[in-house]
């Protein structure tokens, strides 16, 4: 069975990536320019790799 805790920590850290995620698809939508496209989708990129990697980690532990 699966640390209670773990998953609780496993779960607030997907929130927080989740929710930067969020806030850089909105913060592209706001900002053009190519630049500024190119950053916002490397860090869209670096967040969405570090979701799948927690969501992974998350799934092994179960519950």
């Amino acid at each position: 069975m699966a640390d209670p805790e773990a998953l609780v920590e496993f779960d607030q850290r997907i929130a927080i990536v989740r929710d930067n995620l969020r806030e850089l698809v909105e913060q592209a939508a706001a900002y053009s320019g190519a630049a500024d496209e190119a950053r916002n989708a490397d860090r869209i990129a670096d967040q969405e790799a570090k979701l799948a990697a927690l969501l992974k980690e998350r799934a092994a532990l179960g519950g």
